[in-house]
């Protein structure tokens, strides 16, 4: 049986009574004889708010903490369509180099030749992974990286002297897409999904006009099925003077085998902090790369990284760009992660990459069916890329067990919940994907325990209603834990909750 620790931890700045003894300098006595002279301008008026504990202190909190929480060094963390994979250490090792993480942003360019050159080849690697000419490392994360190529559409369609305002979206893609495409100022012109799993070809062909800018979809959809017809949606949209964006999300499921650019897009964005070995989830930082072709190179955000002869620059150059969407260079340190990775993989680890995420998708598929509570909803005999979407609407319907109930009861089993009611196009959605990092025997147990809990569904519900119990903490109010006024996204904000509430007490 799995129980995970159960901690009566404070926050770190609430253990006010260890203020006797801070970390020590070795040999600080040596140092008490410099005089260093502040200006009162840039002087601290009082000492700053950091909790003054021991080094046995620090370590003991962060591992209580550490043994209360769930991760993928702990075990697998199948969630769809966020390719949550392990990722090899020696990432960290070598992205934890001082001479990577002393530099500065306002650095001489001289003397970060070797740096540059590493973001130099990993674009061009990028570029020929995704069919794309040139790639910016300005978006630092994966939504970011959308509304870029969504702002990239907008202008490149006003410079022709075209006012197209309307975006073609899915009703199978990310959440994400119809928001970036509303923040770029487009109408957004929901195409739904067929009884095979790809887009309605007839909803397609209606919806395309004169105001049709474009068209946001990844492949493979969320369903894990792969858009069979991805040449004629590209040239029917491109007929109409649209363009094509690709979300790399599931990338994982063609990787190394075939190129969105071969398909017809002509903007890409990645995930190099999901696809290239970077750990995600819970504050970064992320790579949300953006690539394009063609005359849309020109529309991609500012610098871009340059070579000429054997010096490498930033090019700010910038014409019609749409001008840079993060600080400096972007995030960094996802794309040296990423260059060691495919340095390490070359281009057939590339591609065992997308055939193992496929084979493990299909095999955890076989295993689940064994029995007969989950269905595969669109198209079920067609083999899935490197997700699958299984259906528990039966499983609710006959037992009043739900998505979200399975879900928790996989905590109790020490595995981490799959992605839940996503894409809403499948009732009780559970959204599952092993990537190519995890074993068969993960996948066994991981099929197991879905068809146990299912069984329990039927025996008694009552139970599962009550799950999770082996938890650190029990089954949260889902509405009070997402709402706007109760969400705590930082220590500050909840200090500040804590005082507003201690305020309200008193009056």
């Amino acid at each position: 049986m799995w129980r995970q620790a159960r901690w009566d931890e404070k926050l770190i700045l609430e253990m006010e009574r260890y203020t006797s003894q801070g970390p020590s300098i070795p040999y600080e006595d040596q140092f008490t004889d410099i005089e260093i002279e502040i200006p009162g301008k840039i002087a601290r008026a009082k000492p700053p708010s950091i909790p003054s504990l021991s080094e046995v202190e620090v370590v003991r909190h962060y591992t209580r903490l550490s043994q209360m929480s769930y991760g993928v060094d702990v075990g697998p963390v199948p969630l769809g369509s966020c390719t949550m994979k392990y990722n090899p250490k020696i990432m960290d090792l070598i992205a934890l180099d001082p001479r990577i993480t002393d530099l500065h942003p306002l650095q001489d360019e001289e003397t970060v030749q070797g740096l540059l050159e590493i973001i130099y080849t990993t674009e061009r690697w990028l570029s020929e992974i995704t069919g794309m000419d040139r790639c910016s490392f300005q978006p630092p994360a994966g939504s970011a990286g959308e509304l870029a190529g969504a702002i990239m559409i907008r202008k490149y369609h006003l410079d022709r002297g075209e006012d197209r305002d309307e975006m073609l979206i899915p009703d199978s893609a990310h959440g994400s897409n119809s928001a970036s495409a509303a923040m770029a100022g487009f109408k957004v012109v929901r195409i739904p999904t067929g009884d095979d799993g790809e887009v309605s070809m007839e909803a397609l062909k209606a919806a395309l006009g004169p105001r049709t800018a474009g068209i946001m979809l990844t492949n493979p959809n969320t369903l894990g099925i792969f858009e069979s017809r991805i040449l004629e949606i590209s040239d029917l949209v491109h007929s109409y003077g649209g363009l094509l964006y690709y979300d790399g999300a599931n990338l994982n499921g063609i990787l190394g085998v075939a190129r969105p650019g071969d398909m017809g897009f002509d903007i890409v964005h990645l995930n190099l902090h999901k696809t290239f070995a970077t750990p995600h989830g819970s504050g970064g930082p992320g790579g949300g790369v953006v690539c394009a072709r063609g005359e849309l190179v020109d529309y991609l955000p500012r610098p871009l990284i340059a070579r000429q002869g054997d010096r490498y620059f930033w090019d700010y150059e910038c014409k019609r760009c749409i001008g840079m969407v993060k600080a400096f260079y972007g995030n960094i340190v996802p794309v040296i992660r990423t260059f060691i990775y495919i340095s390490m993989l070359g281009p057939q680890g590339l591609r065992e990459v997308s055939e193992i995420s496929v084979i493990n998708t299909n095999y955890f598929i076989k295993k689940l069916l064994e029995k007969p509570y989950y269905e595969i909803p669109y198209n079920p005999e067609k083999p899935r890329k490197h997700e699958v979407v299984i259906s528990a609407s039966k499983i609710a319907r006959e037992t009043g067990v739900t998505a979200e109930d399975i879900a928790k009861a996989l905590l109790d089993e020490g595995l981490h919940a799959p992605t839940i009611y996503f894409p809403l196009i499948v009732g009780e959605a559970l959204m599952i994907e092993f990537t190519e990092t995890e074993p068969r025997e993960v996948i066994d147990i991981y099929a197991e325990a879905l068809n146990r809990i299912a069984e329990k569904a039927y025996k008694d519900p009552s139970v599962l209603k009550g799950s999770p119990r082996n938890t650190s903490v029990s089954r949260l109010d889902a509405v009070r834990a997402n709402h706007p006024k109760t969400v705590a996204p930082s220590y500050k904000i909840y200090h500040g909750l804590v005082s507003s509430t201690k305020d309200i007490e008193k009056k």
